[in-house]
């Protein structure tokens, strides 16, 4: 074994860095060749420049931050001509980064626990007048009322116990702050880049679809998908049934798009027949929401046939269908529940991985550091996964910061220890390879953490 080899495979030993554990597990660089991420003649190897940005979320630094602190980073431009570089595939870099992921947490996966995609959107508000892919008149459930923001559409994997972001798009319409036409870079219409801006005029429920079945076409496998009521109409379940992904969702009590077939045909008319000969049972949400409950199969015409829990509170009916008519209620009720596992996905990625506070106004640029953020979500709630003492996300994140810096700072402590043995000369004479060694600690330290910080 060579000496460089030698002295990695040291520091690996004792050293223990989990975020560059897991990307060596995925084997990121043949992911990022997969998804064009060439290097230049001149230039930085992307590898090390996304390794960075995922140092970047993790230690919560802007860019300007982490060049001030590090000494080993690159020049500003190298990092924004990765976020604009329009040949860069960022849909693949998730998807082929996530589906290896599930591939490694199969073997620690309970084989019996119920898996499901979540098609969700959220709105992040931007206040910037140019910014590409923002839209006027946009609700938000946060602040209750229309914001200018961007509309996100997003696609997430949930084993029950851990989330993964799949995929995600941003939905823009009719409201835009900057037209289609007026993006800032020109594009070749057969670049990556070009194709994933055109589907920023699709509708959100076309965006969905196209989300799941590239999901389910990548050999990403579930048993449920879970929608919210937008996005559950008639023709998006029949396009389901048609993949043969099952689907519980909650539904509208619209007259209009809910039509049955038989006497019955509407959802308020199917309650109030079988109400009086079902038995209801008794449910409870939290501590004060009570309610009753019953189910009905019925037939649509696009929908197929639908089991239907019908949702009585004291204000509300709310009806939850499942196209798998084998499940009891209760089954229903609670796998529907795990649709929170997004909304909580969504709230630890505004917290501590920078999503909906990116600076910056280019498109392309948008959805790369959106990208980042996601990918950065993922690889650590693997390695929360997979630790021996599970922790929230927030309790990891810490922990991962302070390790990236005491990993930096012991490094370089180290090193500064070496130099000055080095300058005995008696030593130096004993041991020609001395100064090799010096050597090749700096090299090795540079790319198994891929920086050093200077505090």
């Amino acid at each position: 074994m060579q000496l460089q080899e030698q002295i990695i495979s040291a520091i690996n030993t004792t050293l223990k860095n989990p975020i560059y554990q897991t990307l060596q597990l995925l084997n990121i660089k043949s992911i990022l060749k997969s998804a064009n991420f060439v290097k230049k003649r001149e230039g930085v190897a992307p590898y090390l420049v996304v390794l960075h940005f995922v140092y970047m979320l993790v230690m919560n630094k802007k860019i300007a931050t982490f060049i001030n602190q590090s000494s080993e980073s690159f020049k500003k431009d190298t990092y924004y001509r990765l976020l604009q570089n329009s040949s860069y595939n960022w849909r693949k870099l998730l998807s082929l980064s996530t589906l290896k992921i599930l591939k490694l947490l199969h073997k620690v996966q309970d084989a019996k626990s119920i898996k499901v995609l979540i098609v969700d959107d959220t709105v992040e508000g931007k206040t910037g007048k140019y910014i590409e892919g923002s839209r006027d008149a946009l609700w938000s459930n946060k602040e209750k009322r229309n914001i200018r923001g961007i509309n996100v559409v997003s696609l997430n994997y949930s084993d029950g116990y851990s989330n993964f972001m799949l995929d995600f798009a941003i939905a823009m319409g009719n409201y835009a702050r900057v037209k289609f036409e007026e993006f800032t870079q020109e594009l070749d219409i057969r670049t990556t880049a070009y194709k994933r801006r055109l589907e920023i005029m699709d509708g959100k429920s076309k965006i969905a679809l196209d989300m799941v079945k590239r999901a389910i076409k990548s050999g990403i496998y579930a048993d449920y998908l879970l929608v919210d009521s937008w996005y559950s109409k008639p023709v998006f379940i029949k396009e389901m049934n048609n993949l043969g992904l099952k689907v519980i969702s909650r539904i509208a009590n619209n007259n209009k798009i809910w039509n049955f077939r038989g006497k019955e045909k509407t959802l308020n008319a199917i309650y109030e027949k079988h109400k009086k000969t079902t038995k209801e049972k008794a449910g409870k949400h939290g501590k004060k929401i009570q309610f009753k409950y019953f189910s009905v199969i019925a037939e649509h015409k696009n929908a197929g046939k639908l089991k239907i829990v019908f949702i009585k509170t004291s204000e509300n009916l709310i009806p939850i269908v499942s196209t798998d008519l084998e499940i009891n209620d209760e089954e229903i009720l609670e796998i529907y529940k795990r649709r929170w596992d997004i909304e909580q996905g969504y709230k630890e990625l505004r917290k501590h991985f920078g999503f909906g506070k990116e600076e910056n106004r280019i498109y392309e640029a948008l959805i790369a550091r959106m990208t980042l953020s996601f990918f950065a979500y993922n690889i650590v709630s693997y390695i929360n996964r997979i630790s021996h003492e599970p922790k929230t996300i927030g309790g990891l994140f810490k922990d991962l910061e302070c390790e990236l810096y005491t990993l930096s700072i012991a490094m370089q402590a180290f090193i500064e220890i070496m130099d000055k043995i080095a300058q005995i000369d008696t030593i130096v004479n004993r041991n020609e390879d001395f100064m090799s060694i010096i050597a090749t600690l700096r090299s090795a330290t540079q790319e198994l953490l891929g920086f050093r910080c200077e505090s």
